[in-house]
């Protein structure tokens, strides 16, 4: 309290007090002044705590207005209670020695700060009785009551409010007043129950007996608490109103006995305050450290599952391993990204807590780092890409090879239906028995054959080029292949023997041999190519197609037009096939010649040429619906690629424009952090309602890989794309409100202004040239000149070690503010810590558990008891705890 204070408080009092005397002094001679029964009250009281002070210096007073009218034990008091020495008092016993050392004392009182008003040293000296009582209320005030403080309250007020805290649990107790609320002594006993519960047993108190109450706490104050007498309790319980006075003078003595508890509880609120601190924050460690765990746990599981690639044998196996993939990408991954990114929150807001309550930054375990879990992270993306690239592929590949097994299945099921019974017919040797007529017929129709044999050549190096490139495509099931190949193989090989075993048999008759029916064998070497080209053109009609664009069916249709326009030349080669058979009928009738069986030189008739012409005329309206229905998928393919891309070329642009713009966000200074955070929330809204665009797209990807679609020149966004960016986005706006919260909490926090943040954040923006939320150290010591720092060398080294712990070479936007705001932070220290524990110790360089269990909240006691290492110094009984090892580890790096 200062000078002019403590000159108002006493010049306040001095109106109720001295001058209350002074004005009512004609009316003291008819006991007007001061009521008697107050008068006798502060008689009491201010004796026997005048005599508290001066038993320590082996005297006493008995009356108060005579004991002082020398100023020797006036003197003498102010000694004791002041612990300083006052001039050497005069020995003489004139009366104007003793009006010199009342001078004396009343200037000491002078000195600090009391404005004495109305009291002269004469007064005193002549026994003035209210002018004794008054001086002696002046130095109670100064010395007993003046340094009483809670809650920025002072004297009166403080001590009421004091006691107002102290007896607030208590029943029947309402102190309001220094007068009427202490009269039925419960307050009394309240308040030594409060501190020492031991000394009374307030349950048995009775509010109808305040004579016995108050005597209670006279007789235990003096002598368990060594707190004088200084009242009387009928005269309390008998006076209307007691003496304000006298009951704050008593009362007092209870606060200053007391001090060492309001101490001990002062340090034990900070103690807790810390122990809360530290509990949180280790709950929020945990807390990251099992999320980390989780997350990598998933990553580590699913990391194999997509490394497998063992594909499956069949298309249906290989499309629902990609539809098992969607619903990864679609249902299980997505969770997981906001995990990700809750972590990477929950970690920077864990480590603005810890900095700002002056803690050690938290350190993950090993493999636990964001870092760790962003690399992690990344690993699982690039398998996850390699996997669908693989997935893909697999799937063109079996499309290929049913593809190819289903020709391969037709051509030798043609082939196989060709050869049926031909080595039969060529192993026979019917031309031994023959006429010469009949050996004719046969040789020109094994010519036949060997032409028939020769033009089905082709489909046999087909079939074998089929299976090759099966086997080269790992089919699954190549083993039936390769064997029905080779079975055809081999009897191709063994048809060629027997036909040129056959040949040379025919060929060493042949001489025998004179006459042939020419019209015969034309019609069987005409019929038999014209034949194997319908064949090869009902094989080509019904050919197995697979395109995956309109180009590539129009390039088919132009084919089968092309094949179209050679039908009419076809049909005249068929009609003159037709003619010489009509030609060998005509002769025979001519002639008279008796046509029996059919044409010796080949297996087929006019009626088969007809048959199988018909079948190709059938065959091509059919490859034209075909074609057509190809068309139309195309067609529908091509607009789910357009689809797809309309889509795509909004979504796309609209997600890097909200990149943009919430990056804008983060540096522009308008407005405060709260209406930027406002603003930071709509976009997240805003991007939220945008999630049915991406699923929707989403639908139409589906669609397109299920019509196996797997390009699309209409726009450069693939689904992937547009995962990765609208998983960015998310991240990013997560990551940024994050960032403005923390900004938030560091200006609560540090206590720093909006106008002292934009400060910052203009100084910030100017410097940060590449607009990326941070600066180069160049940048940064630029930043700090400008702000008036002057930056040495090795003073600058330590503010990079300060703002860059890491060493990353950047400064961000929080690291700056930190920086600018640590000086004028006001946070616990461990010096702090020690100096509570200290107090809770009663000054032992160690404490008990004892001593931790009665001073603090069970939960605070129970955690400084498991975490202090056992004290290691000799004075200490067995148990005895080191609190100073403690407190230090408490902001250092340690396991606490």
């Amino acid at each position: 309290m200062t000078a002019v204070e403590t000159q108002v408080q006493y010049s306040s009092y001095m109106m109720t007090t001295t001058e209350e005397y002074m004005t009512q002094e004609d009316d003291w001679d008819r006991d007007l002044l001061l009521d008697p029964a107050w008068e006798k009250q502060q008689r009491k009281t201010f004796t026997a705590w005048c005599n508290s002070h001066l038993r320590k210096a082996g005297t006493q007073i008995e009356n108060i207005e005579e004991d002082f009218r020398n100023g020797l034990k006036l003197m003498l008091l102010l000694e004791v209670i002041s612990g300083e020495r006052l001039p050497k008092p005069d020995k003489g016993k004139m009366r104007f020695h003793k009006i010199a050392n009342v001078n004396k004392a009343l200037d000491y009182i002078s000195s600090k700060g009391v404005k004495l008003v109305s009291i002269g040293a004469e007064e005193i000296v002549d026994g003035n009785v209210k002018m004794t009582l008054g001086m002696i209320w002046t130095i109670i005030l100064r010395f007993a009551i003046q340094d009483i403080s809670v809650e920025e309250t002072s004297a009166k007020e403080g001590l009421l409010l004091w006691c107002q805290r102290k007896t607030a649990p208590y029943r029947n107790v309402n102190v309001q007043n220094f007068h009427i609320s202490w009269k039925d002594g419960l307050a009394l006993c309240a308040l030594i129950h409060r501190h020492r519960p031991d000394l009374i047993d307030y349950s048995k108190l009775r509010k109808d007996d305040p004579i016995g109450n108050l005597n209670t706490a006279f007789e235990v104050a003096e002598k368990y608490l060594d707190i004088p007498k200084m009242l009387d309790a009928e005269d309390i319980v008998n006076t209307p109103k007691p003496d304000e006075k006298a009951i704050m003078t008593y009362v007092s003595c209870f606060y200053h006995a007391f001090a060492g508890a309001e101490q001990a509880e002062t340090a034990a609120n900070r103690i807790c305050k810390v122990l809360a601190v530290n509990q949180e924050n280790e709950k929020l460690m945990e807390e990251y450290e099992k999320l980390a765990s989780e997350l990598l746990e998933w990553i580590q599981r699913t990391i194999p599952w997509l490394e497998n690639r063992v594909a499956e044998q069949t298309m249906h196996a290989m499309q629902q391993k990609l539809e098992d993939f969607r619903d990864y990408r679609r249902v299980h991954k997505p969770p997981k990204v906001q995990e990700k990114c809750q972590l990477e929150i929950n970690f920077n807001t864990l480590q603005t807590k810890l900095r700002l309550s002056n803690r050690p930054a938290f350190m993950p375990s090993e493999g636990k780092m964001v870092s760790d879990i962003a690399n992690a992270w990344k690993g699982l993306e690039q398998v996850e890409k390699g996997y669908e690239e693989w997935l893909l592929i697999e799937i063109r590949r079996l499309e290929r090879l049913d593809h190819l097994a289903e020709k391969f299945r037709q051509k030798s099921t043609l082939h196989e239906s060709w050869t049926t019974g031909k080595e039969e017919l060529l192993s026979q040797k019917d031309y031994e028995s023959a006429s010469l007529m009949e050996i004719r017929a046969l040789m020109r129709k094994h010519e036949a054959f060997e032409s028939d044999l020769a033009a089905h050549q082709d489909r046999v190096e087909q079939i074998a080029a089929i299976a090759q490139e099966l086997n080269e495509l790992d089919f699954y099931d190549a083993a039936t292949i390769n064997a029905r190949c080779q079975g055809i193989c081999d009897q191709w090989d063994n048809l060629g023997t027997l036909t040129q075993k056959r040949r040379e048999s025919l060929e060493r008759v042949e001489k025998l041999w004179e006459t042939i029916d020419q019209l015969y064998l034309e019609f069987a070497k005409r019929a038999a190519p014209f034949n194997n080209w319908m064949d090869g053109a009902m094989e080509d009609l019904q050919d197995m197609f697979i395109v995956h664009s309109i180009e590539e069916i129009q390039s088919l249709i132009t084919a089968h037009d092309q094949f179209k326009a050679t039908l009419p030349e076809a049909d005249k080669e068929r009609m003159a096939i037709m003619g010489i058979h009509t030609e060998i009928l005509k002769i025979a009738q001519t002639y008279g010649i008796k046509v029996v069986g059919v044409n010796p030189y080949t297996v087929l008739s006019p009626q088969d040429i007809s048959n199988k012409w018909e079948a190709v005329k059938q065959l091509v309206p059919m490859r034209d619906q075909m074609l057509q229905e190809e068309v139309a998928r195309q067609q529908s393919n091509e607009r789910l690629r357009r689809q797809f891309a309309a889509q795509s070329n909004i979504i796309g642009p609209w997600i890097q424009t909200k990149m943009e713009e919430i990056s804008h966000v983060s540096i522009d200074i308008a407005g405060s952090l709260e209406e930027q955070m406002s603003n930071l929330k709509t976009y997240e809204q805003n991007i939220i309602n945008y999630k049915s665009n991406i699923d929707k797209l989403e639908g139409d990807h589906q669609l397109s890989q299920e019509g196996l679609i797997f390009d699309n020149k209409h726009t450069n966004y693939t689904m992937e794309h547009v995962r990765v960016g609208w998983e960015q986005l998310l991240t990013t706006i997560a990551r940024t409100i994050n960032e403005v919260e923390n900004q938030i909490l560091t200006r609560d926090a540090k206590g720093i202004s909006q106008e002292q943040l934009n400060e910052f954040r203009a100084s910030f923006n100017h410097f940060d040239r590449k607009r990326n939320g941070m600066m180069d150290p160049d940048d940064f010591r630029a930043c700090l000149i400008s702000m008036g720092y002057d930056l040495g060398e090795v003073e600058f080294a330590r503010i990079m070690t300060l703002v860059d712990p890491n060493n990353t070479g950047v400064v961000t936007f929080q690291a700056f503010i930190d920086f600018m705001t640590r000086e004028t932070a006001e946070t616990d220290t461990a010096e702090q810590v020690m100096a509570s524990f200290k107090i809770l110790a009663s000054d032992k360089a160690y404490i008990t558990v004892e001593e931790l269990r009665r001073e603090l909240p069970p939960e605070q006691a129970e955690y400084c008891i498991s975490r202090m290492t056992k004290y290691m110094g000799g004075d200490a009984p067995p148990g005895a705890l080191d609190y100073i090892s403690f407190s230090s580890a408490l902001y250092g790096e340690s396991d606490l």
